[in-house]
């Protein structure tokens, strides 16, 4: 007995085997094939959207207000400002617009709050303006050393810190108020902690 032919010559089972061969091949490349684009895309860079919805600086790597210089502990979202040298007038500003935005949350302002961590000593009258109109106002000291190895950029800085610690956005002394509200609406928004 010989093999089993179909019409055009081919046998039915080299035809079974193909078939097979094929369906094995079309699912890897259906489970595989995304994963392997999703890779280039990444390593590569390309098909990358330009676009983005947050205005700060992105913080991307994992760390941690301890890894700036900054050894303390909150709970929920934190505005920080970061003074490396003396607060000066910037300096005054970003913690007048950290305490605004925090009011700005309205009903989620609970679950937010401001601080400011400096490397020097406070002028005495913005410390009597702090104790009189910022009681809520958390203080730090800074690091300068560890602050100045992981943090190039020049001046005061306000950071967005999520309830573990992890830094998320940083923004510098030219930050728009209702940027940083809207970045921070839209992480409280998607947040499921703090």
């Amino acid at each position: 007995m010989g093999a089993v032919t179909s019409p055009l010559g081919v046998p039915e089972r080299g035809k079974s085997r193909a078939r097979g061969r094929l369906q094995l091949i079309l699912i890897l490349l259906v489970v595989l094939g995304p994963m392997f684009l999703a890779t280039s895309m990444y390593k590569f860079k390309f098909w990358v959207p330009e676009g983005r919805s947050y205005h700060g600086a992105m913080i991307g790597n994992g760390e941690t207000r301890a890894d700036i210089g900054i050894d303390a502990q909150s709970e929920g979202w934190q505005l920080l400002v970061s003074a490396p040298q003396a607060c000066t007038a910037e300096c005054q500003q970003l913690v007048y617009l950290a305490r605004q935005i925090q009011i700005g949350l309205g009903r989620d302002a609970s679950r937010a709050s401001h601080a400011l961590a400096a490397a020097q000593p406070l002028p005495g009258d913005f410390q009597a303006t702090l104790e009189r109109e910022y009681p809520q106002l958390q203080r730090y000291p800074l690091d300068a050393q560890r602050y100045a190895s992981k943090v190039t950029e020049p001046g005061p800085q306000l950071w967005l810190v999520d309830p573990h610690g992890n830094l998320v956005l940083r923004y510098d002394a030219k930050a728009k108020g209702k940027q940083v509200l809207d970045d921070l609406r839209h992480l409280l928004k998607l947040s499921n902690i703090g």
